[in-house]
């Protein structure tokens, strides 16, 4: 049905977050963790308690953005006396907590109490056993109290081995609560606190990635939660609170396990933390109960409605859910309270058991007990698995097992399975096995893996010299492991280097390098120079110095570094040898170092490394430059410089040899399909100025001074240069008022969200119980943006709503989900995470994560709509393989195959949203309004609009993109007509871009290409030898066959004569083409400069290569007249003919038409293919220089093995 086209909206602001005092916020659980410090302060000031609060710890996945919410809370956090100090580690900020429990114990007390909350994510729980131990042992303050909020990655999404804390709380006695969802954030952390007074002891939280990364609706009026003391608790002499002076240790150790733990079960028993749930209540008769937790209570809540089991089909079928609210120390008189009654208990915990062997313990002593089943069913089999992570889909299976085997038994008081149930059971059992066949199909697509960011300076400094090895530190250098970087191994943080110290004694290796990051190096990697420093070990630390946490999202330090405060640190610790390689070594003053400090530019990274591998002792390189993606947040702020500089190839001179993606390992160096091969382009919308691509060896690299990107249709504002202007003197001029006024005009007409006025509203879906909408894209293009967009849609709207945003490590440039599931009002939901073959809806940024095993895992036929954004987007492999290829195709029909084939809608968003738009960043937006308009999102236009302003980032922009994409749904003639004047007149693409359709254009094109390149007698050398293998291949596969030989030949023999000598070079560069390109993507006055190494002029690197610099505008003039005496080519007065390169390109021209000449005495149709395979060797005959020497070896070596080959064919036909 159609829903309401304008709804009522609730009247919402961003700042209901932290700032209302009654009714529905939405919330993340990160946010909620900010709220709830304040709720409590509110509590206790209504209580009569002046209190303070106190928040440290140390960032980490799915911890990893708490400190930055908290940040940016500062103005709620200061009004509500809460303080908040990032940890320089995670156990020094806990023992900055078990101060705060302290202050009460001296006079000069401001306040009543300082209520604490620590964080930080498993590992940070292991390094802080012994001051955990310790405080909670020491107690918390009466009006004070601690919660310890542990980040659990069960997944290890972002880190480097799976964690669960709760063993590492229960071995220290701190009781641990798990909250389910985000409410329990708020609840469950009020209580936490209350507990923590009462007990004494420090309270774990535990903090998972599906609970603390949702979001969803709250209820934040303080009605909601009661707190009752236990009545008739008895307590020790002195309280269990903190007291000084203390007991002796034993005392503490007594207090702890006779008194305070004990008062925790009393105060989850008084408040009944753990609590039935759903289906048949405490002590009726019943067939199963399910005992579970946290995250795994959603799955086990999930799967049940999965089954069709709704509360009366529970009830009926003799089924009831126990919640545990608080996992250890499991509370059991409620337990035993729900057990009775029960034939079996079903425990459903993710990882190892905690639950289990409490619960059974608890009911051992009864004489009537249930029983249990949990890791291993009654027979000894193993039935929930103690490692990875469960879903709903495996618990389905697990409570359907169990459920079944009472199937046909006859009713009684505890209930019966009717054959109605049983068969929605079997359907959706039947359901899951159909989606895991379907995953066994192989479609040839591809998956994106993280990577580092464009211009990231780990793409640099990770490089090792040949023939070294180096270690990986954690966070982004990580991934230095998988990018072929002779790196390998890593350890737990601060302990970088360590096992190099004790390798070394024993190995024949004399030094490796060690990769650490500054804020590793801040946190306890400084110890580990100094173990290295005290064992005299051969080792460099690599120290990488880019300002900021990168992997967690570019927190500032959590103390004052400078590289200066490094060299001095690591010098004061005996490092005998310290270097500075920086992007800017200009931006020091004089005397920043000290005197025996070398500072070098990066280009010099791998001579200073050989130099530092010869020295016997430790060393230091101080790799300084600041993190890419933090570059662009502080640029976005206007708080770090932004060059007006951009780079840009000249897709013409660029031979895809791939050397400029070898050298800076960046992503927004892409691929360009040309007629005349692949060639690469720079992604102006994703790269951060990092400059390093200009390093590869390649004359295409052109550096633009001024002006900007051109930021509406290009046709709409006229040409910013005269060709003559730009090609000669590297300049552009103004158009004019004129054309400013066409310009601002066009701007308003592509940005305006009118757009949409006037279209056809679409049928929106129903919503059946819950509907789940994927979202999938690219890490660090908006993706998470677009679900909280959908978050605060539907609270705008009323609806129930859990957004679960997935990246991990994925938001270097892997795959990043957002799960978004809504409900109408009061309807439950349950798992954030949609299940398999459970996806509504997905709305696909990125076809390569869309179709991706975890994506389509989600999809069901009949089920599931499609759309999805065909960008070809590369994946980070192209950067270390120029002939990557992008299976479009395959995704495509993967995702056809999953859905089918009404079900899916491909459309290029990217391309529509920046010529539209002039920014790819518009393309997720413009896609949801595709998807909109399409009907696979059910809430209102209104809604989404209105939580776009709410957003408060690019809100005219963001708004024309979700305008113009409804329009792509249903009138695409209308938007290619608004962006005609970008692409050209129907939508054509640039001449260089358009493909051959036949071997005659093909022909026909490169024979023009050679008479501008030299004249036509050179271009009828070509077409004859290209007609002498049409005429010969034509003999032998008939009139209608395809000429496989004769294309190759003409593709490749073009190749060779227009090789890209000095004249080419500057015929391309003074082109009307170049001019044309250029002013597509640029506007206002700039200047150009070239990047060149000269033979005679360019200096030489530690390897002997030649070394390329900018040249200014001048170099245009000495272009032009370098293209007028092109004629000089190859003649006694061409100065660069007799150069060894020149020399050998003529050479190759030469053996090649004698290789085909030779082919062609003795082509047949059986050797066919492998002649056309010799006349393609020339292919890989790619780049300049050094570059093109490196891949000519190759070629030869391959066209040499084809050649004995082919010709061996020949003898073994002749002797048959």
């Amino acid at each position: 049905m159609n829903a309401p086209a304008t709804p009522a909206l609730r009247n919402v602001s961003l700042d209901d977050r932290y700032d209302a005092t009654d009714g529905l916020v939405y919330l993340t659980g990160t946010q909620a963790l900010v709220r709830l410090p304040l709720m409590q302060r509110q509590r206790d000031a209504a209580a009569g308690l002046n209190t303070a609060g106190y928040i440290s710890g140390y960032r980490g996945s799915p911890v990893g953005g708490y400190d930055q919410a908290l940040w940016k809370a500062k103005r709620q956090l200061d009004a509500h006396h809460v303080r908040f100090v990032p940890g320089l580690n995670e156990d020094l900020a806990a023992t900055a907590i078990w101060g705060t429990q302290q202050l009460n114990a001296f006079p000069g007390a401001k306040y009543d109490g300082v209520f604490g909350i620590w964080y930080g994510k498993g590992p940070g729980v292991d390094r802080s056993g012994d001051v955990l131990r310790h405080a909670n042992q020491a107690g918390s303050s009466k009006h004070g109290g601690v919660l310890a909020v542990a980040g659990d990655d069960h997944g290890a999404k972002s880190s480097t081995m799976a964690a669960q804390t709760d063993f590492i709380f229960q071995a220290v006695g701190m009781p641990v609560l798990a909250p389910a969802t985000v409410q329990d954030y708020l609840g469950l952390g009020l209580h936490g606190f209350a507990m923590s007074r009462f007990s004494g002891l420090w309270i774990g939280l535990k903090a998972v990635t599906d609970t603390i990364e949702a979001g969803g609706i709250v209820d934040v009026s303080p009605q909601r939660l009661r707190v009752e003391l236990p009545a008739g608790f008895p307590m020790p002499e002195g309280g269990l609170n903190l007291r000084w002076p203390e007991g002796s240790f034993l005392q503490l150790e007594e207090r702890l396990a006779r008194w305070k733990i004990p008062a925790a079960l009393a105060y989850a028993r008084a408040n009944r933390l753990d609590r039935h749930a759903f289906g048949r209540g405490d002590g009726e008769p019943a067939r199963l109960g399910i005992v579970s937790t946290g995250k795994s209570w959603l799955d086990v809540m999930q799967a049940l409605a999965d089954l069709g089991l709704d509360e009366a089909a529970a009830r009926a079928a003799g089924i009831k859910v126990w919640r545990v609210a608080m996992p250890w120390p499991l509370e059991p008189e409620g337990l035993r309270a729900f057990a009775a009654g029960c034939e079996e208990l079903l425990v459903v915990e993710e990882k190892r058991a905690l639950i289990e062997s409490q619960l059974k313990e608890a009911l051992y002593p009864l004489a009537d007990r249930p029983r249990v089943v949990g890791k291993f069913d009654e027979r000894g089999a193993a039935l929930v698995p103690d490692y990875g992570e469960i879903s709903p889909a495996f618990c389905a299976r697990l409570i359907a097992g169990r459920l079944k085997r009472w199937a046909g038994q006859p009713s009684d008081a505890r209930g019966a399975l009717p054959d109605e149930l049983v068969a929605r059971i079997d359907a959706q059992l039947a359901r899951l096995d159909a989606k895991e066949r379907g995953a066994s199909k192989s479609f040839g697509t591809i998956e994106r893996i993280p990577y580092f960011c464009s211009g990231c300076p780990h793409n640099t400094s990770t490089r090792v010299p040949e023939g070294s090895r180096a270690l990986a530190g954690i966070g982004c250098h990580t991934m230095a492991m998988w990018m072929n970087r002779s790196t390998a191994t890593f350890t737990h943080m601060g302990g970088e280097g360590m096992t190099w110290v004790g390798q070394a004694p024993f190995s024949e290796t004399k030094h490796v390098f060690q990769n650490l990051g500054d804020g590793t190096y801040f946190h306890s990697g400084s110890l580990a120079i100094r173990h290295a420093v005290a064992t005299k070990t051969p080792i460099t630390y690599k120290i990488l110095f880019n300002d900021a946490v990168a992997m967690t999202g570019g927190q500032k330090h959590d103390g004052q570094l400078t590289p200066r405060m490094i060299a001095q640190q690591v010098r004061a610790e005996g490092v005998g040898k310290v270097v500075v390689v920086t992007d800017e070594p200009d931006k020091y003053p004089a005397g920043y170092f000290d005197a025996d400090v070398a500072v070098h530019h990066r280009s010099r990274l791998d001579e200073v490394q050989r130099e530092l591998r010869e020295y016997p002792d430790v060393s230091v390189l101080i790799y300084d430059q600041t993190c890419a993606a933090e570059k662009r947040r502080r640029r976005k702020r206007g708080e770090f410089p932004d060059p007006a500089r951009r780079v840009f190839i000249n897709e013409a001179v660029c031979e895809g040899c791939g050397d400029c993606g070898v050298k800076s390992n960046c992503v927004s160096v892409e691929p360009v399909e040309t007629e005349f091969g692949r060639k690469r382009a720079i992604n102006q919308s994703s790269c951060n100025k990092d400059f390093s691509c200009v390093e590869g060896f390649c004359p295409s690299f052109v550096t633009v001074h001024g002006g900007r990107l051109r930021r509406a249709p290009a046709g709409a504002r006229g040409s910013s240069a005269q060709a003559g202007t730009a090609g000669t003197a590297g300049t552009a001029g103004t158009a004019g008022a004129a054309t400013d006024a066409a310009t601002d005009a066009a701007t308003a007409a592509a940005r305006s969200a009118d757009a949409a006025a006037g279209l056809p509203l679409p049928t929106l879906p129903p919503i059946h119980g819950s509907y789940g909408l994927l979202v999938t894209g690219i890490g660090g293009t908006g993706v998470v943006t677009i679900g909280q967009l959908l978050g605060m849609a539907a609270h705008l709207e009323g609806k129930g709503v859990t957004v679960l945003d997935v990246t991990g490590l994925a938001q270097k440039n892997g795959a990043v989900m957002s799960f978004v599931r809504l409900a109408e009002p009061g309807q439950a939901l349950y798992a954030p995470r949609i299940g398999t073959a459970a996806a509504d809806a997905v709305l696909g940024c990125d076809v390569v994560v869309t179709a991706g095993r975890e994506a389509l895992s989600r999809m069901g036929p009949g089920r599931t709509r499609v759309v999805a954004n065909v960008a070809r987007v590369p994946t980070a492999e192209f950067t270390r393989n120029p002939d990557w290829q992008f299976p479009l195709g395959a995704m495509e029909a993967a995702i056809v195959d999953a859905v089918g084939d009404d079900s899916a809608w491909f459309v290029d968003g990217t391309r529509l949203a920046t010529a539209l738009l002039g920014d790819a960043i518009a393309a997720n937006l413009f896609m949801l309004g595709y998807a909109w308009q399409r009907g696979l999102v059910p809430l209102s236009a209104a809604a989404i609009e209105r939580a776009i302003e709410l957003n408060e980032v690019a809100v005219e922009q963001n708004k024309a993109a979700f305008a113009w994409g409804r329009v792509a749904a249903v009138d695409p003639a209308r938007l290619e007509a608004a962006i005609e004047p970008a692409i050209g007149p129907t939508g054509a693409p640039p001449v260089s871009r358009r493909l051959s359709g036949s071997l005659e254009e093909l022909v026909a094109r490169r024979i023009d290409e050679l008479v501008a390149y030299q004249d036509e007698r050179y271009a009828r050398r070509y077409a004859a030898a290209v007609e002498r293998v049409k005429a010969a291949e034509r003999a032998l596969v008939g009139g209608e066959g395809r000429l496989a030989l004769t294309e190759a030949v003409a593709r490749n023999l073009f190749r060779l004569m227009a090789y890209k000598d000095e004249y080419e070079v500057a015929r391309l560069y003074t082109s009307d083409e170049f001019v044309a390109r250029l002013n597509e993507r640029f506007e206002g006055d700039f200047r150009l400069g070239v990047h060149l190494a000269p033979p005679l002029l360019a200096r030489r690197n530690a390897r002997g290569e030649l070394v390329k610099r900018e040249y200014g505008p001048w170099v245009f003039k000495a272009f032009a007249l370098l293209a007028r005496l092109r004629r000089l080519r190859g003649t006694v007065f061409d100065p660069f003919g007799r150069t060894a390169e020149r020399r050998m390109e003529r050479r190759l021209v030469a053996d090649y038409e004698a290789d085909i000449a030779r082919l062609l005495a003795s082509l047949d149709a059986q050797r066919l293919p492998l002649a056309t395979q010799i006349a393609s060797v020339p292919e890989e005959i790619r780049g300049f220089g050094h570059v093109k020497e490196r891949n000519l070896k190759t070629a030869l070596a391959r066209r040499q093995q084809l050649l004995d080959e082919y010709f061996a064919e020949r003898a073994t036909a002749a002797a048959h």
